[in-house]
């Protein structure tokens, strides 16, 4: 298993904020199956960072094709990275 980090942005779209619900469900479901670790807004609403354990980027990419805010086109990638943490 690999842990990435994926640093969010969003824009003021709508659409997004009508997707929320759905969004935090698919964060959810993703959580109790421990693929992922954490995740949540900047205080700011600018954007958001989510931490996931999962086998391999490709893994992640599909887990993104299946959120909410995938198909309201309510974000960008501003970065996706595997990360080794220490502690």
């Amino acid at each position: 298993m690999a842990r990435y980090v994926l640093h969010l942005a969003f824009d003021g779209d709508p659409r997004r904020l009508a997707a929320r619900p759905a969004h935090r469900d698919h964060l959810r479901r993703l959580k109790e199956e421990g693929r992922l670790l954490t995740a949540g807004p900047w205080a700011d609403d600018s954007g958001a960072l989510h931490v996931y354990e999962v086998a391999d980027e490709a893994e992640l990419r599909d887990i993104l094709r299946e959120d909410p805010y995938t198909a309201v086109d309510g974000y960008e990638i501003v970065l996706l990275k595997e990360w080794t943490p220490i502690l």
